[in-house]
């Protein structure tokens, strides 16, 4: 890391903060610091209309998963990644936001899901109506970004890497496989999860 780095994570001005973040690409993953504005919601971020062309990282890592350095860790004091090229977005565990809806939200179900998305395999959880498919709701709804509820990560490409598990991702939802799925143990537990997180969030 050059001194113009550190100097930029160590003298954040007083409307500002760090947030680890994970970033997934057609060619790799990366991990480093982000840094916005104190109230920006950074799990949310790109879904908003403040989100920008440039996911900017700080102390960054990125597994190049593609070419003659697949599977080598590139460290970078500073990465820029195009927001249009990011596929999936998601804050570095055990990092994590309240609840983004209301659980007492009559007629609302936590659908099972898998997505394979480049090198990647999230499974866990979509927000729907009872009454409605995963097929009708990719049908009609027309966002750039796909909000994912309690999900495991799996690397497709290097099967050993350990699995990565989040309360929230967001996955570029026209760059993705959608796939139902029968897990009711799986569902059960996440629901039970996230009931517990909105009672502490009550307390």
């Amino acid at each position: 890391m050059t001194d113009t780095d550190e100097g930029r994570l160590n003298a954040l001005a007083h409307d500002e903060k760090v947030t680890p973040v994970m970033v997934y690409t057609l060619t790799g993953v990366a991990v480093g610091k982000l840094i916005t504005k104190e109230q920006v919601r950074v799990s949310t971020w790109l879904r908003t209309d403040m989100a920008p062309a440039y996911l900017s990282l700080y102390e960054a890592r990125f597994l190049a998963l593609t070419g003659g350095e697949r599977g080598q860790s590139l460290a970078f004091p500073e990465l820029h990644l195009p927001t249009s090229q990011t596929l999936a977005f998601h804050l570095m565990p055990p990092a994590g936001d309240p609840l983004d809806y209301d659980p007492n939200e009559p007629h609302r179900k936590m659908e099972p899901v898998s997505v394979v998305l480049g090198f990647f395999r999230f499974d866990g959880l979509m927000r729907m109506s009872t009454h409605t498919t995963l097929g009708q709701y990719l049908e009609v709804t027309k966002e750039a970004f796909t909000p994912f509820y309690e999900v495991e990560i799996t690397n497709l490409a290097i099967p050993s890497l350990k699995a990565v598990r989040v309360s929230y991702a967001l996955v570029r939802q026209d760059a993705s496989l959608f796939a139902t799925r029968s897990a009711p143990e799986m569902t059960q537990a996440a629901l039970k999860q996230m009931e517990l997180k909105r009672l502490a969030g009550d307390s």
